[in-house]
C-alpha cells in the first residue's frame, strides 16, 4: 500500500507491504499490538515499541525517546488534490453544481454541494481561476479522490 503523509510541513510518500501480521516498511518490520504498541524492528535487529494515538486527522507516534507528529494524507483530502483539480473527500452524491465549463471563479467560491455521511459537504475553489472540466451532475455518485473539478489558471 502507498501512503502520503506531512511530518514537519513536508510530505512523505512510503509503501508499507503487509506479511501475515507484520508489516514491512523498507528495512523496518513492525508488529501492531491490540493496546496501539508497535514492535518495531530495525535493520540491526534490533526491536523497540513505539505507542501511537489518533486524534482527528493526526497521528502521534512516541518511539525512542521523541515524538512525531504525523498527518496522514488520504486521497481526496486538500493536500492530495491534483494541483488543477478538486476531488471528493469522500464516497458520496453530487446534489448541485454551481459551475459550468469555461466560468471564471474566485478563490473560495463554491464549486458543488456533495453530500456523504448524511452530511453536506461544500466543494470550493482553492484559488481564482478557470473552471476547465465539471466532471460530475446532480445525482451522479461519486469514490473517494474522484476529480470533481479542474481548474485553470
Amino acid at each position: 500500500m502507498h501512503h502520503e503523509f506531512k511530518y514537519d510541513g513536508e510530505k512523505y510518500e512510503i509503501t508499507i507491504a503487509k506479511d501475515g501480521q507484520t508489516w514491512l516498511l523498507g528495512d523496518y518490520t513492525a508488529i501492531l499490538c491490540d493496546d496501539n504498541r508497535i514492535i518495531v524492528t530495525g535493520p540491526e535487529g534490533v526491536s523497540k515499541f513505539a505507542h501511537s494515538a489518533k486524534v482527528r486527522d493526526m497521528w502521534w507516534i512516541h518511539y525512542d525517546g521523541h515524538i512525531f507528529c504525523l498527518e496522514k494524507t488520504e486521497p481526496g483530502s486538500q493536500d492530495n488534490d491534483a494541483e488543477q483539480g478538486m476531488t471528493a473527500p469522500m464516497p458520496g452524491k453530487i446534489l448541485e453544481v454551481k459551475v459550468k465549463t469555461g466560468q471564471t471563479v474566485d478563490a473560495g467560491e463554491l464549486l458543488m454541494v456533495m453530500e456523504a455521511m448524511k452530511m453536506e459537504h461544500r466543494i470550493v475553489a482553492p484559488k481564482t481561476g478557470t473552471i476547465s472540466r465539471v466532471g460530475f451532475s446532480v445525482g451522479d455518485q461519486v469514490q473517494q479522490g474522484d476529480t470533481l473539478v479542474e481548474m485553470a489558471d
